[in-house]
């Protein structure tokens, strides 16, 4: 553990660090998850695109009828499955995933800065007025950290 007292946490708390060593087990199934493709399913809702999906899939599964029963039933559902996934990636295409962009640049320096000098003035002359224009200040902060 060690305490940090000039980090500026904008409380009267002082920043603790603290190394903790643990060790995490990983499941087979979780690993596996994440290589999975989501398709996009709201385009279902439209219904040109609907349709489009049920004529590729009728095609795909008409030339499957002519199988043989003498194949295997676990090459038939991977056939079966594959169809499907290629149907859905070609007519609704992959979910695309919501990338999130940095939010703190210059501008929230500026404000942090501002909210620094503030404080100085505080601790330096601790009047009611410096009190007021403080929390003023780190109220207009919060805020536009909360917006960003």
């Amino acid at each position: 553990m060690r305490s940090f007292r000039g980090a500026d946490c904008d409380t009267d708390h002082y920043l603790v660090i603290a190394k903790v060593r643990e060790r995490l087990a990983v499941g087979k199934q979780a690993a596996q998850r994440f290589n999975r493709q989501r398709f996009n399913m709201r385009k279902l809702n439209v219904l040109e695109v609907r349709e489009q999906y049920q004529i590729e899939i009728t095609n795909r599964f008409a030339a499957l009828e002519n199988l043989n029963d003498d194949e295997d039933v676990n090459r038939t559902w991977v056939s079966i499955k594959e169809k499907i996934q290629t149907s859905a990636k070609e007519s609704l295409g992959l979910h695309d995933f919501k990338q999130n962009k940095p939010w703190f640049d210059e501008e929230c320096l500026g404000f942090l800065d501002k909210r620094m000098l503030t404080k100085m003035q505080w601790i330096q002359d601790p009047s009611q007025s410096n009190v007021d224009n403080l929390n003023n200040v780190r109220r207009e902060v919060s805020r536009h950290f909360r917006n960003k």
